[in-house]
């Protein structure tokens, strides 16, 4: 596969200074951006910070059905024997459980909510599908943080994707609150690219996503942002959710309380942002990482929360 030019150089030799982004924020023009779930204020909130937050944006009831298929996942024996189930590094408990819209048919519906899926088509202004689907557990306790970085950073070079036309949406299965290691954002962030240092070996993944090494900005990097606008900690109960741009440069800390926090990623990406070959050299990481055989344009649904379950024959 021939690699096309790459406007985002990144884990290479030699540092190189961040740089002001190259693509849109959001990419749909006037009117088109005014047009969906989204308000015009919270579009231009988005554009400017790089998240939104939405406090208890699904209901208690909706959201319990997937706390219980959760907890049966983190003590099914058998799944931690699979390639998509992450372990962490110094405990024998689950850390992420990757393509969990493939291994469960009612998180598969959740990812066509028209509600979350109107949000995607207004600010990407085209059709999507999921690049990357996953879990992050961490346990009371026990539970370990993730370093800073940004997502985009890594899907480019390590998964080829061209474009900033993606963006995360976590939603809190459990409560997150000032103990239990939510996420951290640098608001405005999403607006330079910073290039990491050092080339990137095979298969990283197998380490990178038990404790994350490259891919981590510079620490005077990450001093000169908080600057400009602090950090912001999006806390709330379970249900919320928390949407942010594929390049906005994020952490959390460990979990030291005695309260789990789990939450759900949907990556959503447009479908003129296809992957093409890891920028950084490496081969492709696994399908249930990076997203290349079977996309497909999501198609809404209805009742979204539920799956019905055919009557046995």
């Amino acid at each position: 596969m021939t690699q096309v030019h790459d406007v985002y150089p990144t884990r290479l030799e030699d540092k190189r200074a961040a740089f002001e982004r190259l693509d849109p924020v959001v990419w749909s023009d006037e009117p088109a951006r005014s047009k969906g779930p989204l308000s015009r204020d919270q579009v231009d909130f988005y554009e400017r910070n790089g998240y939104l937050f939405f406090d208890s944006f699904f209901s208690p009831e909706e959201v319990k059905p997937f706390l219980d298929d959760l907890e049966d996942y983190g003590q099914d024996p058998n799944l931690k024997s699979r390639d998509q189930v992450i372990i962490e590094p110094y405990a024998d408990e689950i850390r992420s459980i990757f393509g969990i819209h493939e291994l469960s048919p009612r998180f598969d519906r959740l990812t066509r909510d028209p509600r979350l899926l109107g949000m995607a088509r207004q600010l990407l202004d085209s059709d999507v599908y999921i690049h990357q689907s996953r879990i992050n557990y961490k346990p009371g306790f026990t539970g370990n943080g993730f370093n800073w970085h940004s997502d985009f950073e890594t899907w480019h070079s390590e998964d080829g994707m061209p474009r900033m036309r993606c963006f995360s949406l976590s939603i809190l299965l459990t409560e997150n609150n000032q103990y239990n290691g939510p996420l951290m954002l640098l608001p405005g962030s999403h607006r330079w690219f910073v290039p990491t240092h050092g080339r990137t070996p095979e298969e990283n993944w197998k380490a990178s996503l038990k404790n994350q090494t490259l891919g981590v900005p510079a620490a005077d990097n990450l001093q000169a942002m908080s600057e400009n606008a602090g950090l912001v900690s999006p806390t709330g109960p379970a249900g919320s959710v928390i949407l942010f741009e594929c390049n906005t440069l994020h952490a959390s800390a460990n979990n030291l309380s005695p309260w789990p926090r789990s939450n759900l990623f949907f990556v959503y990406n447009s479908v003129e942002n296809r992957l093409e070959a890891p920028y950084c050299g490496t081969r492709p990481r696994p399908e249930f990482i990076a997203t290349r055989s079977s996309v497909r344009p999501l198609q809404p649904v209805t009742n979204p929360t539920t799956v019905r379950v055919a009557e046995p024959a």
